[in-house]
């Protein structure tokens, strides 16, 4: 039995696992293209070397204990990620068919994950399967770009302070155009 191409989930997923089930013994596959995207903190300072000599005078600790934001704000203790069954496999299965049209792919598979999720936490997969590198790069890519624009997730942090939703990113949208693909995710 194959897999399907659309899990939408509250468990983690391994990795190798997924591919095996992707590549299922399809001897025409000569490249795995995949991307695995993590919660992270995205308002944190970045990891400090040895050298703290361009650290900022007011230092890099949160009032809480943790990292900063630059802007302020402080770190991300939990992500929350909610989506409509049904309407959400049936919109990434739609962005599978346009990469199979795009690209000359042989399969491809999307993970994602909702529910409660901390910083390190896998919360999605995008995988692609071909003959060639170039067609797995380029579809997963795509698939990816395509992802952060059009699936209908919606995304909750948490920080001490409360909670917060995720607004979009005019830098997700040009990503796309680059597709040729105008669908401003406002």
């Amino acid at each position: 039995m194959t897999s399907p191409r659309v899990a939408i989930q509250t468990d983690d997923f391994d990795l190798q696992h997924e591919i095996a089930a992707l590549r299922a013994g399809d001897t025409r596959v000569g490249a795995v293209c995949s991307f695995i995207g993590t919660v992270r903190d995205r308002n944190s300072a970045p990891t400090l070397g040895t050298d703290v000599s361009s650290l900022p005078p007011e230092g890099v600790l949160s009032p809480w204990g943790g990292p900063a934001a630059k802007d302020g704000s402080s770190t991300i203790t939990s992500m929350e990620l909610e989506h409509y069954p049904g309407m959400t496999e049936k919109a990434i299965e739609a962005m599978i068919d346009e990469a199979h049209r795009r690209f000359d792919i042989l399969g491809a598979r999307v993970v994602h994950r909702v529910g409660l999720l901390q910083p390190l936490d896998q919360i999605m997969m995008v995988a692609v399967v071909s003959a060639h590198r170039g067609q797995s790069f380029q579809a997963c890519e795509f698939l990816m770009d395509y992802l952060k624009t059009q699936a209908p997730f919606w995304k909750k942090e948490r920080t001490p302070e409360g909670a917060r939703w995720v607004d979009a990113r005019v830098a997700d949208d040009a990503a796309l155009a680059r597709w040729g693909i105008d669908a401003p995710n406002a």
